[in-house]
């Protein structure tokens, strides 16, 4: 079979994700079961892949939904504690002293919260704590998912300490006889070859990063404001702009000078630290005339509510100071910084031999893998519920309740990860069949790559995006595609490390789209069903990250051929130029302190 047509049938998975998903906007529990039954049928028809390996693969995302299920209810039940302990509502009261504007404060909760949570502990752990949390401050819920998602792109390539890089690409990369030889014709050791790679990636990051912050807020203005204006979020376009700055310039000196590991956790504590500070000052804030806010709840679209409601608890004659309230988010940000640390011992404690089980060769295949329960976000979210049930004083009935509350609540999102994440492990495993064709994912590739030629830099952000897409990790997404990204720079005699730093970020920036990620963060508020309805709204993010990371990557290999006056650099400065055009058009009319 042609390698074009194999391309396209290993596209049908994904096409069909887009078809019932996003385009006919049926829920995940609907779309999920027909996407894995088209990835099943190519298994087994086309590629010919054993019915028990299949089968093997499957179970095996099954495995890894119960995990992301456990992880959900976490952070749920952390979510209900707060509640029933009364600390929601001391939270929502600090952030309205330093601010009431709703623009203001996903900013500072998304962007720069986000980011520290992330470079912690990475893989959806942001999205388990930010989302909830704006919902709780009175957030709609899809305003809240659609924030989470967003800012799921700047800091991934180094969430979880620089798992993706450290991990991701050295895992895609290792043994390979042609990128040794490379790393060593540049004098660098494994390890500093890496962290080479990673200072591009940086680099490519805090370019496309700097406009986040206010794509985050003209999105939520446009679409979860009264007037469905661009323009609203415009105005605060200053404040964005030094939010940016203040988590990306840190972000990128620590890529630079110390390493891959940091990036995101100082680029987002540093930067929440300035902003907090500064918004506090009244720095670049918007007036008291122009503060935005949300519609009244009874005037929002229902299908922007989920099921957490919220209530206005407090216990009786008390009054919870704001640093008592915030004491769990800070336990859990300690908690993940100290089990992550590799220079520490209880990583290797909640890793080691005894609290790791491993299934290995499931059904006979070669398909296996560890399950560490004391190490997974899920744990420590319960374990922090348990700690604030004692710190805050609560009441057993009161706790009780928020056990029962986060139990119902998850039922309704397992129905559409038990099909979704065996799709992708079926989708992934794909190769050994009896047709002798390689994976899926890396025939598709294959296939764009031919069709491609010397403008594969446009195209390799968008593979990364599409790996994670599908997989939900940037860390697979690089481990699936680093060494072919890197191939592909050698055929084109483009600078190989470039094409696996767009590979990178493109992973990034696919966690915006990620179909199991948004299940995720959708359940944890319990906003079911409306999936397809989120991805459409993040999908033009994606592209804009992919585009504009791509074009100055395609920029920065011409260079030496074509000078400044290459059509990448042509593409990213007119993007540029657009986007402050808009600005001075739509951003001029709000004053600022």
């Amino acid at each position: 079979m042609s390698t074009g047509l194999l391309a396209v049938l290993s596209l049908l998975p994904i096409i069909s994700v887009a078809v019932f998903l996003v385009l006919l906007r049926w829920p995940a529990s609907r779309a999920m079961p027909i996407c894995y039954l088209v990835a099943l049928a190519l298994a087994l028809l086309v590629w010919q892949v054993p019915f028990v390996k299949v089968m093997a693969a499957s179970f095996n995302g099954l495995v890894d939904a119960i995990e992301l299920i456990y992880i959900i209810f976490g952070a749920i039940l952390l979510l209900n504690t707060l509640q029933e302990s009364g600390a929601l509502r001391t939270i929502r009261k600090g952030f309205s002293d330093i601010t009431p504007d709703r623009r203001i404060q996903v900013i500072i909760i998304a962007w720069l919260f986000g980011s520290f949570i992330e470079g912690s502990a990475g893989f959806g752990t942001p999205a388990a704590v930010v989302v909830p949390l704006m919902v709780g401050l009175g957030f709609p819920a899809m305003a809240a998912v659609v924030a989470g998602m967003i800012i799921q792109s700047t800091p991934v390539s180094f969430g979880a300490l620089g798992t993706p890089m450290l991990t991701g690409v050295y895992t895609g990369l290792f043994g390979d006889a042609e990128v040794l030889a490379y790393s060593q014709s540049l004098g660098l050791e494994w390890l500093d070859f890496i962290a080479f790679i990673a200072a591009k990636v940086a680099i490519l990051h805090a370019a496309a990063g700097t406009f986040i912050p206010l794509i985050l807020v003209s999105c939520m203005t446009y679409f979860f404001g009264k007037n469905k204006s661009f323009a609203e979020g415009l105005k605060i376009w200053r404040f964005a702009l030094f939010a940016a700055l203040s988590m990306t310039i840190p972000y990128l000196l620590v890529a630079q000078f110390l390493g891959p590991e940091f990036p995101s956790l100082f680029g987002g504590l540093i930067g929440l630290a300035i902003v907090v500070t500064a918004a506090r000052a009244g720095f670049l804030m918007p007036k008291d005339g122009d503060i935005w806010d949300f519609e009244d709840k009874d005037d929002w679209n229902p299908h922007w509510i989920g099921k957490f409601e919220i209530r206005e608890t407090q216990i009786e004659g008390k009054s919870m100071k704001l640093a008592k309230a915030w004491l769990p988010y800070v336990i859990v940000a300690a908690l993940l910084i100290l089990t992550r640390l590799p220079q520490l011992p209880f990583s290797s404690m909640l890793r080691g031999e005894f609290s790791t089980f491993t299934l290995s060769n499931i059904f006979g295949t070669d398909i296996g893998q560890s399950i560490q329960p004391f190490y997974t976000p899920a744990t420590l979210f319960v374990t922090v519920s348990i700690i604030t049930y004692f710190i805050h004083g609560m009441g057993g009935k009161s706790y009780a309740r928020a056990w029962k509350t986060s139990a119902k609540t998850i039922i309704s999102a397992g129905a559409a990860l038990v099909f979704t994440v065996p799709m992708v492990q079926v989708f992934l495993n794909s190769d050994g069949g009896a047709a002798g064709y390689d994976q899926m994912p890396i025939v598709l590739t294959e296939g764009v790559a031919a069709l491609a030629g010397t403008a594969w830099p446009f195209f390799a952000t968008f593979i990364g995006g599409l790996g994670a897409f599908v997989a939900g990790s940037n860390t697979v997404s690089n481990m699936m595609f680093s060494l072919f990204q890197f191939g592909v720079g050698e055929r084109i005699a483009a600078d190989p490390t470039w094409i696996v730093a767009l590979q990178a970020v493109g992973g990034a920036a696919g966690n915006v789209i990620c179909v199991h990620n948004v299940v995720a963060a959708s359940a944890v508020v319990g906003l079911i069903g409306r999936e397809g309805e989120i991805i459409r709204k993040t999908l033009p993010v994606f592209l804009y990250y992919a585009l504009f990371t791509g074009s100055i990557g395609y920029g920065i290999v011409s260079f030496g051929k074509s000078g400044l006056l290459n059509i990448g650099f042509i593409i990213a400065a007119t993007m540029v130029l657009t986007a402050i055009a808009i600005i001075i058009r739509h951003g001029s009319s709000e004053d600022t302190h």
